[in-house]
């Protein structure tokens, strides 16, 4: 088997830029960020899936990049740490509030924290429930943040440094 029947042409539109290339079907898509793209900002901390510091999000929804080939992902929209906010001007909320908050110690796991942030609003807001949702809540309606729901959707997110209290309290600082 040739090289070239091992990889394909695989489109992503990565902070709404389009980009073709040629993929070997064993290549994650962290590495194709970081190696490829030049986008360094998710990191690769575990490269199990166990750490988060590798979130982006794949069509709106987060995802731990070390662990998705970048050839499944054809033709899907990615968002990392480097295009946020879409529009480009200043800082994402959630950006300014870990910056007002202090919301990071080393920042290592940072973009992958903001990332599952910004997509764990998105759920909540959709209506999708977690471990500690009430289950008497009524199902399709924007699931209330408060400490509880926010430590548990994003408890696939480490922080070496310990700084939980404060990635908290950033995310309570831009619930709508």
């Amino acid at each position: 088997m040739g090289s070239e029947m091992q990889r394909s042409e695989t489109t992503l539109r990565v902070n709404g830029k389009p980009h073709t290339l040629l993929l070997d079907h064993r290549r994650v898509l962290l590495d194709v960020l970081r190696e490829d793209l030049g986008l360094t900002g998710a990191k690769k901390g575990c490269d199990h899936g166990q750490c988060g510091a590798c979130t982006v999000l794949a069509d709106g929804r987060r995802v731990n990049s070390c662990l998705l080939l970048a050839v499944a992902l054809d033709g899907s929209d990615i968002t990392t740490i480097e295009g946020l906010p879409a529009d480009g001007e200043g800082p994402h909320p959630l950006q300014r509030a870990f910056l007002d908050r202090d919301a990071f110690q080393c920042g290592y796991c940072t973009p992958g924290q903001i990332c599952s942030a910004v997509g764990m609003l998105a759920e909540a807001a959709a209506g999708h429930p977690s471990h500690v949702t009430d289950p008497a809540a009524p199902p399709g309606r924007p699931v209330p943040l408060d400490r509880s729901e926010i430590r548990e959707r994003l408890s696939g997110n480490l922080c070496r440094c310990g700084a939980y209290p404060r990635i908290v309290e950033a995310v309570e600082d831009v619930i709508p």
